[in-house]
């Protein structure tokens, strides 16, 4: 049996009577009925949760999945290859839920998006995956070439922020979707390349030549004491305004799938893999624990992504929009 997801069932009334008659004969009453009402029929909406293909996505997967079929509310999952893709529809009112980097939603806020920061989804995913190349330690990035995705996005900031307070200097060059990383990786007899999972778990599984080099969160933990936060769930205020138990739910929902994932990489692998978010379920199933899914909502929520965005904000004030934001870019504080 399928898990209920959002399930607000309309209650059909239904009236049915029975007016007794006797014709002239005297023979027995004959039942005459009386018109049935008709059910009140609601249609169900539909509603865009955009995300991007990675780990932002992994937590949403089984829950999409295990949708009641009678619900009121059908959500329909739009996968998208980078954050330029998701920006209109939430600047314009048209996405209602989408997961995205937590600094692109403070800027998106910044200008004047009506959204809101409901949960944090993903923590710090980032690596530096080598190919033939020595690397220890940040040190070693010094003078090299990289080969990143994310440009204006977590990935630059975080990395940005790691190599500034290492004193490094390198030269990165940013491409516009983790798959083109991956595939310059391929191509090349030595490189050095930032990724977050599943990204990692698949090109190692292509090469096995490539090596995990450094653990970014492990390195932002060495210089920061606040929790890095990759991804985050926004909803379009006027979507909450209207429909907030259902959200309440969602959330609840929300959350269950990801305890479920993390718990059951083996069964929410195939799920995944069905979604286009990585090639395989055996690839989905192995990234799933270096994906560090989280589910961090009212307070907890607030308190992380406001450290975070502080530590961005201190290195560059454009990577969150100019300012850090009020309470009000936070649901349910």
């Amino acid at each position: 049996m399928k898990r209920r997801l959002i399930a607000v069932l309309a209650a059909g009334i239904c009236l049915a009577g029975c007016a007794p008659t006797t014709d002239q004969a005297g023979s027995e009453p004959t039942p005459t009925p009386t018109p049935k009402s008709e059910s009140p029929s609601v249609r169900p909406i539909t509603v865009q949760v955009a995300a991007l293909k990675g780990p932002t996505t992994m937590g949403l997967a089984w829950m999409m999945d295990h949708q009641d079929d009678d619900a009121s509310a059908r959500f329909e999952l739009s996968l998208h290859g980078s954050p330029d893709e998701i920006t209109p529809g939430l600047v314009n009112g048209d996405v209602k839920l989408a997961a995205i980097p937590a600094n692109l939603a403070a800027v998106l806020y910044a200008k004047g998006a009506k959204i809101k920061v409901a949960a944090v989804n993903t923590l710090g995913v980032l690596h530096v995956v080598t190919k033939n190349e020595a690397v220890t330690s940040l040190a070693d990035l010094a003078g090299k070439k990289i080969f990143s995705t994310g440009k204006g996005t977590t990935p630059q900031y975080v990395l940005d922020y790691l190599l500034a307070k290492s004193d490094v200097q390198a030269d990165v060059e940013y491409l516009a979707e983790a798959s083109e990383v991956a595939t310059r990786l391929a191509a090349s007899d030595s490189a050095i390349a930032v990724l977050p999972e599943p990204y990692v778990t698949t090109v190692l599984a292509q090469d096995p030549s490539l090596v995990v080099a450094l653990d970014l969160t492990a390195e932002w933990d060495k210089v920061s004491d606040t929790a890095l936060v990759t991804g985050v769930l926004v909803v379009a205020d006027d979507f909450l305004e209207r429909n907030p138990a259902a959200f309440n739910t969602f959330l609840e929902d929300y959350q269950a799938s990801i305890e479920y994932t993390n718990a059951n990489p083996d069964k929410a692998g195939p799920i995944i893999a069905d979604l286009g978010i990585v090639p395989s379920p055996e690839v989905a199933a192995a990234a799933i624990p270096g994906s560090h899914l989280a589910f961090l909502s009212g307070r907890e929520c607030q308190a992380a992504v406001a450290a975070y965005l502080n530590v961005l904000f201190q290195a560059n004030p454009q990577s969150i929009g100019n300012s850090l934001p009020d309470d009000g870019f936070y649901q349910g504080i």
